[in-house]
């Protein structure tokens, strides 16, 4: 990069030319009237969702602005009682803020207690600060692995790159000189410095687009981007359809001059608002916010920082996870181990010493301070720094060669970047030792010695000295974290591809790998890898262990995986972890690591614990699932709700709803189940085409609804049946089926789960039971006849959902099984092949279910035709048969996947069933062939699923209980 002076800050009016003192940098004095002044680094550009966009996300939306233009609507006509779903929208609105604010706070929080600090001369002494307490005219001290916090100009330099690519979009690490210009925001990758700050706040380059750049956003989110696009769809549908549900409503109400002349265009406005309300899925993009939402505060609270929201949906989509072994797969902390020596050359111990003792020594030199920190200080006329990319850095003292001045150049790095094929020799001298250190997991590092002293070309020119001769091969300990392992078995039985790669010795990673239960008999040395992508990738999917890879090649090969389908994640600490970190789908640092690689990271392991891992991929998971399950829920009502609009506009026919009796199907059907359910534990690996599935559900389930609707209304029309007993039966009709909608997609039931879908039917029995909420809601009692054709519409209906379900699963697995793709089950276990008598089990199960839900609501509205004192006990009789069935369905798709928990379930109903059948024969003292067959029928099902079928893996179909989905 050409090397431009930078003008004046323009906030301050300070010149660019005027230096400080590079001995002594700034008094503290000139720092806080500079302060004062108004130039300091104070810039705030916020790393999680500003309030305003939360308020704008949540509350100042196209379908918000139409739900409250309805509700305002039905306020001035009197009919509030019809306006609950305002209030419904202002409760969405509240809850999403609040937990979206909730969860800012939490982020905020941590953000700024693991902010990084900025490094300046203050007063003759090097000081770390926030970067907001930098001001105009500091001397920045640059390290590798430091990001600047300001605009600065380069003062001094040793090897001094930079690797801008995030701001200039630059792939290769700049070489700065005296002079050149250092941009905020930009990592050092090399080197060390020192630059003076001249921009600094809203005037810093990477604070020009600060609020672009850092934005809450939401780039690369399919789920996002999904809701939306229906969104926009049904926001282009509302209209017409509106036009058409309003002409037929007053066509009905004897055409619009009648209509207006005779008041019941009241009525046909309320029918049209119904219909418009039911098509728009508040709840939906309401669930998604605050699913992303409660999913970064609990990461939270585990120590995980995320620095933007929609990172929690990229997690669930991972399947190749690559791992530093530095401070990842160990604990980072590495002890000084050895020195073999080669040859005795004077002054060895010394440079060591220097090295240890150099500011820009990284962890690895630092260990050196102890063992060989005690020699007297020398210092050096000529350095070339450490560099991830050459793996070797060199420096020459004054003095006479190898006298114990320590004259000459002597060059510390990896054995095989320094001497090439000899350090990998067995033959040679040099392999040898560095062959048996390596393969025993410890790092290697070699000091070579030269004659000759560097000169100023060679340090420019990044040479090493000929006659390069190997003195000490020097040996490093890391510990492997304790958990490594376990978190490695995890990701293996998740289904989550493993690549090792790393800068070290390709022997000494394989040994940590196989430490850790990789199967890595070796590890591949990334010197040999091809330029070529395609047979780099051919080598990733072979391999699982890389060695001497440069900060290049990891970017390369992060770029290769993705090429071949995969989400990759990629964790690390050290600056050359930055680049591939930042490039990969999900960049994942240690808090210990440098501030340049927790800058480019979407996550941050704040107490560094490997541990973490599994719950930050859960979690997502968790998100992507639950909201995959919600979704379905929601684009079904939408799709029924368009589709019964359409038909009854264009069959000119009154609405079947006030707005106020879709208040309670849509509360009891989607909107209190959606949010539990949003929020339940859920392990199933994210598949691409999210909208594709839902909608193969959704569409055939809305026709089913609307069609069921439709027909029910035309025949209690030929029957002339009153409007509101044919709405109460529309009502009853759509709450069933919906019901039944929310437990097909809440299979397999767990407890919990069970607990959610029992509570919303009990809750639907109550509201049709109390007369208060009766007479709120409009229910009247129906007649016989229509209680038989609800009877029947509700079991067709929930016939036409299962064979819906069990259609757009095979769907499902068959595109997925096309597209090479397969879910991963939340509790993985070897497939075993459902034994015949199980199947017939679950067959018997299935009818029976459905058998005891037909009779169960047939029951339940005989009801009606009862005296008062058994409304009560006929009304829990029939609700009790109907959940007994919706229930004995649910356990009965749990039995075809081997789920323990409906095992145990249907065993005891089962033998309930059975009790009481030989309960009733033995009071009644008469032998009825339709209680033995039952007896029978029930005990043949306990025996099915309980007897152990020939064959090993037949035994182990059933997963245990606390395992159950």
């Amino acid at each position: 990069m050409a090397s431009t002076p930078l003008p004046a800050n323009e906030a301050t009016g300070v010149a660019a030319d005027e230096v400080t003192d590079a001995a002594t940098g700034l008094t503290a004095a000139q720092a806080a009237e500079r302060t004062a002044a108004g130039q300091a680094n104070a810039y705030h550009g916020g790393t999680s969702r500003s309030a305003g966009s939360i308020i704008r996300a949540n509350v100042f939306t196209l379908f918000n602005g139409i739900v409250f233009a309805c509700f305002g609507i039905l306020f001035v006509l009197g009919r509030w009682q019809d306006a609950l779903f305002g209030f419904s929208a202002i409760a969405n609105a509240v809850i999403g803020s609040v937990q979206e604010f909730r969860a800012k706070a939490a982020l905020d929080r941590l953000a700024l207690l693991n902010a990084a600090s900025a490094r300046v001369l203050r007063d003759g002494q090097e000081r770390e600060i926030p970067p907001g307490e930098v001001v105009l005219g500091d001397l920045l001290v640059l390290r590798a692995g430091d990001q600047l916090a300001a605009d600065a100009r380069i003062v001094s330099t040793r090897g001094l790159q930079i690797d801008e690519s995030m701001l200039t979009g630059e792939a290769d690490a700049v070489d700065k000189h005296v002079g050149d210009e250092a941009l905020s925001g930009s990592i050092v990758v090399g080197g060390d410095g020192a630059a003076q700050v001249v921009r600094v706040g809203a005037d810093a380059y990477a604070n020009t687009f600060a609020d672009e750049a850092k934005r809450f956003s939401l780039v690369g989110s399919e789920l996002r981007d999904s809701i939306n696009r229906v969104l926009s769809w049904v926001a282009w549908a509302i209209g017409p359809v509106g036009l058409l549900v309003l002409n037929a409503q007053m066509q009905v109400a004897g055409g619009w001059r009648v209509a207006w002349q005779s008041g019941t265009w009241v009525q046909a406005v309320v029918s049209t608002i119904a219909s418009l309300t039911a098509m728009i899925p508040l709840g939906l993009v309401l669930m998604t916010s605050i699913t992303f939402a409660v999913g970064a505060a609990r990461l939270a609270a585990r120590q995980v920082l995320v620095n933007e929201l929609p990172a929690v949906e990229g997690l669930a989509r991972v399947d190749v996870i690559c791992l530093d072994k530095t401070g990842t797969l160990t604990e980072g902390e590495i002890t000084y181990g050895d020195a073999f020596l080669l040859g005795e050359v004077p002054g060895w111990q010394r440079t060591l010493g220097w090295y240890g003792a150099a500011p820009d020594a990284n962890a690895t030199a630092r260990t050196l301070r102890e063992p060989f920190g005690g020699e007297a200080a020398i210092e050096p006329v000529e350095t070339i720094a450490f560099s991830s990319a050459r793996k070797w850095s060199a420096v020459s003292f004054a003095g006479a060669a190898g006298a114990a001045g320590a004259g000459g150049t002597w060059v510390l790095g990896a054995p095989e970047m320094v001497f090439g094929s000899a350090a990998t020799d067995a033959a040679d001298p040099l392999g040898a030792v560095v062959i048996e250190r390596a393969a025993s997991g410890r790092r290697t590092l070699v000091l070579g010695f030269a004659e000759a002293s560097l000169t100023a070309a060679d340090a420019d020119a990044e040479r090493l000295p000929a006659q390069l001769r190997p003195v000490a091969v020097l040996t490093f300990r890391e510990k492997v974290r304790g958990d490594a392992a376990q978190t490695l078995a995890y990701f293996r039985e998740q289904g989550v591809g493993i690549r090792v790669i790393s800068g070290d010795n390709p022997r000494t990673v394989a040994a940590i790998a196989r430490e850790v239960g990789l199967d890595a008999p070796d590890g591949f040395d990334a010197r040999h890898l091809p330029d070529d992508d395609a047979a780099l990738a051919d080598i990733l999917e072979e391999h699982l262990v890389f060695g001497r890879v440069t900060p290049d090649q990891k970017k390369r090969m992060v770029i290769a995986l993705q090429s071949r389908g995969h989400t990759v994640a990629m964790t690390g600490d050290g600056v050359n972890d930055a680049l591939a970190i930042k490039t990969a789908d999900m960049g994942i640092a240690m808090n210990s690591g440098a501030a340049a690689t927790k800058a480019v990271a979407r996550i941050v392991l704040l107490d560094g614990k490997f541990s973490h891992l599994p719950d930050v991929v859960a979690e997502g998971r968790q998100v992507i699932a639950n909201i995959e399950r919600v979704s379905m829920l929601f684009l079904t009502k939408t799709v029924y709700a368009t589709l019964l609009a359409v038909l009854f506009g264009v069959l000119v026919l009154e609405f079947p709803f006030l707005p106020r009796q879709l208040s309670i199907t849509d509360g009891l059907t989607i909107g209190i189940p959606a949010f539990f359910l949003a929020l339940m534990p859920n392990a199933q690996r994210y598949i691409p085409g999210f909208l594709r599935r839902s909608l193969s559900f959704a569409i055939p389930a809305g026709f089913v609804v609307a069609l069921t609707l439709t027909a029910y209304t035309l025949l209690e029309r030929s029957m002339g049946v009153d409007a509101d007993e044919l709405r109460t039966g529309a009502t009853i009709i759509l709450a069933v089926v919906g019901i039944w909608i929310l437990a097909v997609l809440s299979r397999p039931l767990n407890r919990y789960k069970g607990a959610v879908v029992g509570a919303m039917f009990v809750g639907l029995i109550v509201i049709f039971s109390i007369g208060l909420a009766r007479g709120f809601f409009v229910l009247v009692d129906p007649s016989e006849a229509t209680a038989f054709v609800i009877a029947l519409c509700g079991i067709v209906a929930i016939v036409l959902i299962e064979i819906v379900r069990a259609v757009q699963k095979r769907y499902v697995a068959r595109t997925e099984a096309a597209g090479g793709t397969h879910a991963i089950a939340a509790h993985p276990t070897v497939a075993a092949r459902r034994p015949v008598p199980v199947t017939i089990a679950v067959v018997l199960v299935y009818l029976g279910g459905l058998a005891s839900a037909l009779f169960g609501l047939l029951f339940l509205l005989t009801r009606y035709a009862v005296t008062g004192s058994d409304v009560l006990a006929v009304t829990l009789i029939g609700a009790g048969i109907m959940l007994f069935g919706l229930l004995s369905v649910a356990a009965a798709a749990g039995l075809s996947r081997g789920s323990g928990l409906s095992r145990v379930f249907v065993t005891v109903l089962a033998a309930t069933l059975i009790a009481l059948q030989l309960w009733s024969l033995l009071v009644q003292h008469e032998w009825s062939g339709w209680s033995i067959a039952q007896v029978v029928l029930h005990a043949a099902v306990i025996t099915a699923l309980w007897a152990t079928p020939a064959g090993k893996s037949r035994g182990r179909f059933f997963r245990p209980v606390l395992h159950a989905g």
